[in-house]
């Protein structure tokens, strides 16, 4: 049997990039002998994205469309796309050609050759990037692979091939907050390294500015270590312990005459500093685990999706089966 290849592409706002992508992409496509389909994630842009991904859908039926009611962030949409997979392979890249489309055949020929599950890019070089930027994403990825509880591969983003049965296991996960880098790391099975340099952003403008970087980080941070809780009670203990040494040497000092009880201002201020410090990191910390707790009981669904275009009829009744924190609305569904 023919083997079968989807290509997953979130998009927001990414009118000026859309046409070339596509073009690329398809370009690739027909070089290969898999069958293939591209789902593009409409992720709540304002701008014309979702005119172009329709025409492109209307021309060329191998494409497939869902569009969100609203914009719900970038590992929402590749979630979608994941959960609305039908086929023997998953390749997820970003439209705006940083990563090249033309490295698709060698990713499936190292998953092929490897007998792997999994391939996942890693970026030898970061073109077109501030040094603030590559060395602040160095630094994320390092921070997180130490406080994490598994082992997270550095410098590498969403771009990554996966097979079918971590297709499976990944729709089985319930948490909303994912964080798709560490998820399929911590899904397991072979995966494989592939190395390739990254190239500047064709056109348009990051959809990842410092605030997202950071909220992302957040979310990676608590969904996959408990340590930072653990560095919060560390902080504590060492806090009581520099109470009492300070407590200890106040005292001797009295009894000894080496200190004066009246004097001090400046370091009296400079303790209640410290520990009031303290006393808020670890507030904030187990804020957000708490957070993180909030939202999950909450139980609202990941997505809402407001239409889907070329899905067949088979591929919409196995997409109407419940699955836990998605929201679909088949009343807009069509083929073009």
């Amino acid at each position: 049997m023919k083997e079968s290849l989807s290509i997953i592409v979130p998009c927001f706002n990414e009118e000026h990039v859309i046409p070339e992508f596509y073009r690329r992409l398809h370009a690739v496509l027909e070089t290969m002998t898999c069958s293939s389909q591209i789902i593009f994630i409409n992720d709540g842009s304002r701008d014309t994205s979702y005119t172009l991904l329709q025409d492109i859908a209307r021309k060329d039926l191998s494409v497939k469309l869902i569009s969100f009611s609203r914009n719900f962030g970038h590992q929402k949409a590749v979630t979608a796309g994941i959960n609305y997979c039908t086929t023997d392979f998953a390749l997820i890249i970003d439209a705006d050609l940083q990563d090249p489309p033309e490295l698709i055949p060698q990713i499936l020929e190292t998953l092929k050759r490897e007998e792997a599950q999994v391939v996942y890019c890693i970026r030898t070089d970061r073109q077109g990037e501030t040094p603030f930027k590559k060395w602040s994403a160095k630094m994320f990825y390092r921070c997180l692979n130490f406080f994490s509880e598994i082992d997270l591969p550095v410098d590498t983003g969403d771009f990554r091939l996966i097979d079918r049965s971590v297709i499976r296991e990944f729709n089985r996960l319930q948490e909303k907050g994912k964080y798709i880098r560490g998820l399929v790391p911590w899904i397991g099975f072979k995966q494989v390294p592939f190395y390739y340099e990254r190239e500047p952003r064709f056109a348009g403008e990051t959809k990842y500015p410092l605030s997202k970087m950071v909220k992302l980080a957040s979310t990676s941070m608590s969904y996959f270590s408990k340590k930072p809780l653990t560095l919060a009670t560390s902080l504590g203990f060492f806090s009581v312990g520099l109470a009492l040494v300070y407590g200890l040497w106040s005292l001797l000092g009295k009894l000894f005459g080496f200190t004066h009880a009246d004097s001090g201002w400046t370091s009296l201020v400079l303790l209640i500093v410290f520990f009031g410090g303290i006393q808020l990191i670890t507030i904030g910390i187990m804020g957000t685990y708490i957070g993180n707790l909030f939202d999950e009981v909450k139980n609202r669904p990941e997505y809402i999706v407001e239409e889907t275009v070329n899905f067949s009829d088979s591929e919409q009744e196995d997409m109407e089966k419940p699955r836990q924190g998605t929201k679909r609305n088949r009343r807009k569904s069509y083929l073009l």
